[in-house]
């Protein structure tokens, strides 16, 4: 199993995501939790997993020289695209309401990016998982808002929340994605690293 094949390898979280901590538990993978902060800016030109792509890479940098041989540091990003557009996360609970109102009727891309960085090489994984929304009720949306304060979502949302249970209607793809990480393309790169070591 994957966990005997990392047996070698220090794996390295560098995000403070709850949701990203119990999906590394759930795989039975151990690992410990470094952060940098990093300001998340990147180019105007760069659309979809080409952001998420250049995020991901962006919060290895600080670490790069503290690395050991057998490091492996995982840092990934996610986005919410809509019409040829990002969707980040919310200031505050009108732009919260604004982001769920634009995603009403309508299907989205939820993009998640994963970068494996070594001390001698990084590798970058992503992928898209499409949303669809019926039609939600401004009632509806400022009851989630008001009752969940989803500030800390790409999107203003979170699938495994109430929102979720009540407001989508199909979902392509990666389920865990969609909650803050593609889990199976976590599992199918480590088990990758750790075949070519």
């Amino acid at each position: 199993m994957l966990k005997d094949k990392l047996k070698g390898y220090n794996i390295i979280l560098a995000s403070g995501s709850p949701r990203r901590h119990a999906f590394l538990k759930a795989m039975d993978i151990d690992f410990e939790i470094k952060l940098h902060p990093v300001e998340e800016i990147y180019p105007n030109d760069l659309k979809a997993n080409e952001i998420t792509n250049y995020l991901a890479i962006l919060k290895s940098q600080p670490f790069i020289n503290e690395l050991k041989a057998n490091d492996i540091l995982i840092t990934s990003d996610t986005i919410v695209w809509l019409e040829g557009k990002p969707i980040e996360k919310p200031k505050d609970e009108r732009h919260a309401f604004d982001m769920i109102k634009s995603m009403s009727n309508k299907t989205h891309d939820v993009i998640t990016s994963i970068c494996f960085t070594q001390k001698e090489s990084q590798k970058i994984v992503h992928t898209t998982t499409k949303v669809t929304f019926r039609a939600l009720e401004d009632e509806e949306i400022w009851h989630y808002i008001k009752k969940f304060k989803p500030f800390d979502k790409a999107g203003a949302y979170g699938i495994q929340e109430w929102i979720g249970s009540v407001g989508i209607t199909n979902i392509e793809g990666s389920y865990n994605n969609v909650v803050g990480l593609p889990t199976h393309l976590l599992y199918e790169t480590l088990n990758s690293i750790a075949m070519e070591d």
